[in-house]
């Protein structure tokens, strides 16, 4: 379990963005908080006060003028004493500053230091302490929005409602162990199935949600695969509305995976052009086509795109079936500007998703952008959505691992004793996604790619 200790030391950093603006701000927070802002301002700070002051330098002359704030610990963001500085938002301004509040004894804060401050002093917990990073690096509105839920709380809630349905649960368990073998065949059964099924609804209900948060968070990764020349830059650019690919008759233009980052509705999207599959002659190309079943491989979707004018439509069920039944497909027949046909959904619809397009033209975009929409469809962006990791969806995976190896156990040799145990273990694995059993390492990480000043 982490430790929380209180820091000895005092951190400083300035919280805003680089570059010039109207205002910039010197964060500093730790034990002489206090007493730096007194030295710096010639005053003595008052808890949740702001002052115009002055801020002088070591020789006595004005550096800047401005607002200086002052929170008194614990009744502060990071737990701790803790002071904001307000001066004019110059580079070269608040470099003085900093400049000048490190002299006085505060030290240069790291990435995310501050966060990780409130997190170890328990203010917030680490879930909230990621949604900050998410919130400062949203590419969305909705991934924005789903970051403040984040923040307020709204993903660890759940966690807490599940986690407390799995101690409820292991109470019971531990409760039966006074009670002779036929007593819980006959009394107990029925309710221990019950709160099992509860405690499996309440994991699947939160996995989904968190699934929809991860692609806020994250993005959805789609691949484009098929043969050389049917199309694949062309419906990059297309897609990104920029000619970031190099488009070319000639097959194997594309040796390397490209990748761009869009906008699909508020849902980041990465998509992945990649090298056209087919026999290669070089060992370049040979590479270029390894990697573009690899990005086929790890991607959420993949658009498996064909030449309408001609049959690729074999070759690209083989690649289907390389990927599994699992992976999510999307076929584009492309070029309808060459064979005639209609631009969207075919008619009749058939089993699989399929979409006809013309890269060049524009015709059926608009179509296929809804089929990867569709292909989502599931995930709820409503009010109630909460911003999410890989990280997040691995334990809760574990988690759900454990719970179900806990009843087949259980089923099998009915030793309570055991059974209990696993709860625990249940209960330990999710309380790695909100800190409250987590490694300092991991810590480490997570923080590290915060910005200085957060």
């Amino acid at each position: 379990m982490v430790g929380k200790p209180e820091h000895a030391d005092t951190i400083a950093a300035i919280a805003t963005a680089p570059g010039q603006g109207g205002v910039g701000i010197v964060k500093i927070s730790g034990p002489d908080s206090g007493s730096i802002v007194s030295e710096l301002c010639r005053l003595k700070p008052g808890h949740r006060e702001a002052r115009y002051t002055a801020f002088y330098d070591g020789q006595g002359q004005v550096l800047d003028r401005g607002l200086a704030l002052f929170f008194r610990g614990p009744d502060s963001h990071t737990g701790e004493d803790i002071a904001e500085l307000h001066g004019h938002g110059g580079p070269v301004v608040m470099n003085l500053l900093l400049q000048r509040v490190l002299s006085l004894g505060a030290r240069y804060a790291r990435p995310g230091e501050f966060s990780e401050r409130a997190f170890l002093n328990n203010k917030i917990d680490l879930l909230q302490a990621e949604a900050v990073a998410d919130l400062i690096s949203s590419a969305s509105e909705q991934a924005a929005l789903s970051a403040v839920r984040s923040m307020e709380g709204a993903f660890s809630s759940r966690l807490e409602e599940l986690a407390n349905k799995v101690i409820e649960l292991r109470m019971f368990v531990e409760a039966t162990l006074d009670f002779p073998e036929e007593e819980i065949d006959s009394l107990a059964q029925t309710e221990l199935h019950d709160r099992l099924a509860d405690c499996r609804q309440c994991l699947a209900d939160i996995s989904a949600r968190a699934e929809t948060g991860r692609l806020l968070a994250e993005g959805l990764k789609i691949a484009i695969i098929g043969k050389p020349n049917a199309g694949k830059s062309s419906l990059l650019n297309r897609l990104a509305e920029v000619e970031r690919a190099i488009v070319s008759p000639l097959p194997g233009t594309t040796r390397d995976t490209i990748e761009q980052q869009i906008l699909i509705d508020g849902i980041p999207v990465s998509v992945i052009d990649t090298a056209g599959i087919r026999k290669a002659g070089d060992h370049i190309e040979q590479e270029g086509i390894r990697r573009a079943r690899s990005a086929a491989g790890s991607a959420d979707v993949v658009i498996l795109i064909a030449d309408a004018t001609r049959d690729d439509i074999h070759d690209l069920q083989a690649i289907a079936a390389d990927l599994g039944t699992e992976k999510k497909l999307l076929y584009a027949f492309n070029k309808i500007d060459l064979s005639g046909q209609g631009a969207g959904r075919p008619e009749p619809a058939s089993a699989a998703r399929e979409i006809y397009i013309s890269a060049k033209t524009g015709a059926g975009i608009d179509e296929l952008k809804r089929e990867i929409k569709d292909i989502v469809a599931g995930s709820d962006f409503s009010e109630n959505s909460f911003i999410a990791h890989t990280r997040h969806i691995n334990v809760l995976r574990m988690a759900g691992e454990l719970l179900e190896q806990a009843a087949v156990q259980f089923r099998r040799t009915r030793a309570v004793e055991l059974f209990a145990d696993d709860l625990s273990r249940v209960q330990r694995t999710l309380g790695e996604i909100t800190g409250e059993y987590t490694a300092d390492d991991l810590l480490g990480e997570i923080f590290s790619r915060f910005c200085i000043g957060k």
